[in-house]
């Protein structure tokens, strides 16, 4: 219950409004987005930006290339999804979240718009949850005056909302398996999918690849005269060296070589991701006449904070989150805690896990079975939960130890009780348990609505939530 002339009730009410277009569930199509944008006025016509897609690490590579432009060429907006805590971390300048007031009134205007594109083009179905989110960000980009952008794809490519830009960079970050439902059935179907974004005009990089989707994106790029940057050819990294809190490596691209860069995320995939936001970077400020300085790329990575990838929680026992949720993405957690702590007995170590319904549980659980003989399986906080008992059948016979808890609150506990004095805890298999993880930690804002499922923001509503990853 919310007191009487709470101020947080303007802000949760209109949430509660945009979180009820999810009813409208995922319609991919640009007509829509295009006839809201026309009615704000067109405001991705106002700055540049580098349009990113692909399955892992393209939230990585977005919010470090837009640290590399804030640096380089001024004031900068992100746009990613989803969110772990809180709505407004989906849009950003120079790091800062969209402020309250001036999202309750870049919803305003986009509600407005998209009323007056119903009486114009009733033909048209209502604006999605995505969509309108796209138009607030991109709304709010042009009136905060940013340089350039960096922009996520929310799902596929080709026809995702985002795919309204004259982005001159394009970036397709690591391609697996997933959303088959909605972006076909094979790593080719999705590979061209993704590669939508490409238009002529542009150049493209092109993060780590399986041969099947690597030559679907070459063939695409090629079609449209996009000159590709491939990591592992054009893009290189080497000299890693790890070091308790960061890493150092080289990047080399056609443009030069940057040698000893610091970045504070862990991994190898983060430097393969830190990469192709250089060379991103480099090709997009190359097109508008301006080049990366040193220092200013130097402090662009020592400062991203992107959280939930592979990140360690203050405190004891120690706990790292994060929000990987398909089995390469999984595979790359291993291999980061493996170089992390090469030592480590999994006889100590302890994994609290829960996922939506569709993703491959099974697959994910047979990787992390290398890292923890405890499991703790919990539900979500999505009414696409996977049932506890369903994942305890797919973890059948590949961990010495499980159990299942109620909730997230009573599966920390049992996680923090398991970890034996020289080992971890890992936190994994959904945005929304990391989330769940942080507001435990660090307290949840109390003026920041709880609407991480529409369940929870209208009942009563058909509901189509907007997918993970």
């Amino acid at each position: 219950m919310h007191r009487p002339n709470d101020p947080s009730e303007p802000y949760r009410a209109a949430l509660e409004r945009l979180y009820r277009r999810r009813r409208f569930g995922l319609r991919p199509g640009l007509e829509v987005i295009r006839a809201l944008l026309a009615e704000l006025g067109d405001p991705q016509k106002a700055w540049k930006a580098i349009h990113v897609t692909g399955s892992k690490g393209k939230g990585s590579v977005a919010a470090m290339a837009a640290a590399i432009l804030s640096a380089s060429v001024g004031p900068t907006g992100l746009y990613t999804s989803p969110h772990l805590q809180s709505y407004r971390e989906r849009i950003r300048v120079d790091g800062t979240e969209i402020a309250v007031p001036a999202l309750l009134e870049g919803l305003e205007r986009v509600e407005s718009a998209a009323e007056r594109v119903q009486l114009h083009h009733p033909e048209l179905h209502e604006p999605t949850f995505f969509e309108v989110t796209t138009a607030v960000a991109f709304d709010h980009f042009a009136r905060a005056g940013v340089a350039a952008a960096v922009i996520e794809v929310g799902i596929g490519g080709r026809w995702d909302a985002t795919n309204v830009l004259d982005a001159p960079v394009g970036v397709v970050s690591t391609i697996e398996l997933e959303h088959a439902e909605i972006l076909g059935p094979t790593l080719t179907h999705i590979a061209r999918e993704k590669a939508g974004i490409f238009h002529r005009g542009m150049r493209g990089v092109l993060g780590e690849q399986k041969p099947e989707p690597a030559e679907v994106v070459a063939r695409e790029a090629s079609a449209l005269g996009v000159p590709l940057w491939r990591l592992g050819r054009e893009i290189v990294v080497s000299d890693r060296v790890l070091g308790p809190k960061s890493q150092t490596f080289t990047v080399r691209t056609p443009r030069g070589e940057r040698t000893k860069l610091a970045l504070p995320l862990q991994g190898p995939v983060q430097a393969s991701n830190a990469a192709l936001a250089v060379a991103s970077a480099e090709l997009f400020l190359e097109s508008v006449g301006k080049q990366i300085t040193d220092a200013g790329l130097r402090r662009a990575l020592r400062g991203v904070r992107w959280r939930g990838r592979l990140e360690a929680l203050p405190g004891r026992p120690r706990i790292y989150a994060d929000v990987a949720h398909t089995p390469e993405s999984v595979r790359a957690v291993r291999t980061g805690l493996a170089e992390l702590l090469p030592m480590s007995d999994p006889e100590e170590n302890a994994l609290l896990f829960g996922c939506v319904r569709g993703k491959a549980a099974g697959a994910m659980l047979e990787t992390l079975r290398e890292v923890a003989s405890t499991l703790i399986l919990v539900p979500v906080r999505s009414e696409r939960s996977e049932d506890p008992k369903v994942l305890l059948l797919e973890a059948r016979g590949r961990f010495p130890r499980t159990a299942i808890a109620p909730g997230f609150s009573e599966g920390l506990r049992l996680l923090r009780a398991a970890i034996g004095p020289e080992g971890f805890g890992l936190v994994v298999g959904s945005d929304y348990l990391v989330g769940e993880l942080l507001n435990a930690v660090e307290g949840a804002d109390p003026n920041e609505p709880d609407l991480s499922d529409p369940l929870l923001a209208a009942p009563g509503v058909e509901r189509s939530p907007e997918r993970e990853g």
